[in-house]
């Protein structure tokens, strides 16, 4: 079998490069079709805030699988055996909300690695592993690296340090809006949300690779922001926002209304 989805996305990662992606709310497969065809490197499949099923969300994944597309699945908590599905269908990697403790990291490495560096549960009746076209020796090999483990640090402060947190972790994913809220300002714009932002850069650059820093973005503007800390996994707004963008744009616009009076 080909290189899975996570070496991909490690592989762009290592080369230097900035990972784009938007987060994906809508149970269309058409999503991921109009994603990959824009060109994107992968998408974020949102469990967190979304109405997306549990089926929902491993469909959206095996689809993306399937064209090559990298796909990441943001979760609010650990949950093994959701986690063991999703990767099973061919998830690049996890990303779990609101980090603030060495602990949970430790629950979600031991979730997405195969002992004896985890207690991932092994089969090979997947998409993942050929439905069994692949040996335990093979997918095992194939797998070693395991998928990307995104940690979102969304409080200005955690209870472990952020040194301690992002120890073994890919990516450290600075939650824009959730800082905000959580410092009670305006929003993510806030030079105090980007004050944290700073920290956690610095944080990473400490850990060292492979971990690199990631952030979410509403707009260029905001992914440029992250840029000039060296963040180089952007999660720009999302399939909901973008279409909802859209529709403001093209049926609300002045030429719109002018066409529509005539």
């Amino acid at each position: 079998m080909s290189e899975t989805p996570a070496a991909r996305l490690r592989a762009l990662l290592a080369s230097g490069a900035t990972v784009h992606s938007t987060f994906v709310k809508l149970a269309a497969l058409e999503v991921i079709d109009l994603l990959r065809g824009a060109g994107i490197d992968a998408v974020v499949v949102d469990l967190e805030h979304s109405q997306l099923s549990d089926a929902q969300a491993r469909g959206l994944v095996r689809h993306a699988a399937a064209l090559g597309l990298p796909a990441v699945v943001r979760l609010p908590s650990v949950d093994s055996g959701l986690i063991n599905r999703l990767l099973e269908a061919g998830a690049a990697g996890i990303q779990l909300s609101t980090v603030t403790r060495r602990g949970q990291v430790e629950e979600l490495l031991a979730a997405c690695r195969f002992p004896p560096a985890g207690r991932r549960s092994l089969s090979l009746s997947h998409p993942a592993a050929g439905y069994g076209s692949e040996s335990v020796s093979e997918h095992l090999a194939r797998t070693q690296d395991g998928p990307l483990v995104v940690v979102q640090i969304e409080t200005a402060k955690t209870d472990d340090p952020l040194s301690t947190i992002l120890a073994g972790t890919d990516v450290a994913f600075a939650g824009t809006t959730d800082l905000a809220v959580d410092l009670g300002v305006r929003g993510p714009d806030d030079p105090a949300v980007d004050e944290v932002v700073g920290r956690i850069a610095g944080a990473v650059a400490a850990a060292g690779p492979p971990t690199v820093l990631g952030g979410w973005a509403s707009n260029s503007i905001a992914a440029d922001r992250l840029t000039a800390h060296g963040a180089r996994y952007i999660t720009m707004s999302s399939d909901l926002a973008l279409l909802a963008g859209a529709v403001r744009r093209e049926l609300f616009s002045p030429a719109y209304k002018e066409n529509k009076q005539t």
